[in-house]
């Protein structure tokens, strides 16, 4: 069983559009790092977020921000977001400290998702197959967070990619 394969599940039973990024995509791509949250990009279309967020409601989850999720498949609340809040991504997340599971929509990145599924990876885990941002895309996206841990991802993203 892999993280969060309930709702990998979901996603293809109801054709979310999505690329897997941040810490597992890194782990995917042959790095190591401790990560339990899931960082994705989706198709920014009402219907595929509406879709999205139902799926995670319907699983438990909550957000961290005082909206309604739903609105989240408004374009002009997100573009809101994006200009007056200067959020980058929209919080998903249920259990608790034992037991804590976090999902980001990327909802402001440097890689957009029309950019990210081309020469994404499809990826087997947990009898799935998983769309995983490519190496040079994720290495993009890392650079532009420029946070030690993801500076540190993209030097050992680079050794990845150099040794094949």
């Amino acid at each position: 069983m892999i993280l969060y394969e309930e709702i990998f599940r979901e996603f293809k039973k109801q054709k979310v559009k999505y690329v897997l990024t941040g810490g597992m995509a890194f782990n995917f791509l042959g790095g190591y790092r401790n990560t339990l949250d899931m960082d994705i990009l989706v198709e920014m279309t009402d219907k595929n977020l509406f879709k999205l967020v139902n799926i995670l409601e319907k699983a438990g989850y909550h957000v961290k921000q005082p909206v309604d999720p739903v609105l989240l498949a408004d374009k002009k609340t997100r573009m809101d977001w994006i200009k007056n809040k200067h959020m980058k991504a929209f919080n998903f997340y249920k259990g608790n400290e034992l037991n804590y599971e976090e999902i980001d929509i990327l909802i402001d990145s440097s890689v957009d998702y029309k950019e990210a599924i081309k020469g994404a990876l499809d990826v087997k885990a947990g009898g799935l197959t998983l769309k995983v941002i490519s190496v040079s895309k994720l290495i993009k996206m890392k650079k532009a967070a420029g946070r030690d841990i993801d500076l540190m991802d993209v030097r050992n993203l680079e050794l990845l990619r150099n040794s094949k």
